[in-house]
């Protein structure tokens, strides 16, 4: 929505999640991603793994008018090694698609769903190598309730924030809180908290 708001267009191809639902959801959040297709500033596509091969989808982005389109997301690479489940097939496909994309001037954004929800989680498909960086999304628990987590993990040029902090989406949008500095092992989904005053969120704003 920012690029759209510069003037750009975007794209948006889902591989997990029906438009109907996804519609929904973003507009109890303050985003209408309807209202932004209608009006053109937004290419959004369901991809079925079923109907499509993986050299169709890559077709599909390198037609786009890359000279406005500047935003391209994938949701999720998940969905798209269904269709390819032979990893290194995928990591080519991807690493030729996302240097076209990189060429043209684009930002490609790409979700990777890892398994597991608490403790040890595993990436099914290791593409980190290709990405310039690196958004690490998890669970943690503190205090007896389920908690999200943000970390930059990798950025590939110039400074990034090493902090760990909690974040939350509900209707007021998104909620960042201060760098959990006095937890250790939130990585892990198990923390232990050394400090005096919690940095966490408070439960106003669900």
């Amino acid at each position: 929505m920012a690029a759209i708001a510069r003037g750009e267009k975007a794209a948006l191809f889902i591989f997990d999640e029906e438009l109907g639902l996804l519609f929904d959801r973003m507009k109890g959040l303050g985003i209408d991603l309807e209202a932004a297709r209608e009006c053109g500033d937004l290419i959004i596509e369901q991809i079925d793994v079923a109907e499509v091969s993986p050299g169709q989808f890559a077709h599909r982005v390198i037609t786009l008018d890359t000279q406005r389109t500047k935003t391209v997301v994938i949701d999720s690479l998940n969905g798209y090694q269904a269709a390819m489940p032979e990893e290194n097939s995928l990591i080519l496909h991807m690493h030729e698609l996302l240097q076209y994309l990189n060429r043209q001037g684009a930002m490609t954004f790409m979700t990777v769903a890892q398994h597991g929800l608490i403790g040890d989680m595993q990436a099914p498909i290791d593409v980190t190598y290709l990405a310039d960086t690196v958004i690490l999304l998890r669970y943690f628990e503190a205090s007896g309730k389920v908690r999200r987590a943000i970390s930059v993990i990798k950025k590939r040029s110039g400074w990034h924030e090493t902090s760990i902090r909690e974040y939350r989406i509900s209707k007021g949008g998104l909620a960042l809180g201060e760098p959990l500095e006095e937890f250790n092992g939130v990585l892990l989904g198990e923390p232990t908290y050394s400090g005096e005053k919690s940095p966490l969120l408070g439960d106003r704003g669900k």
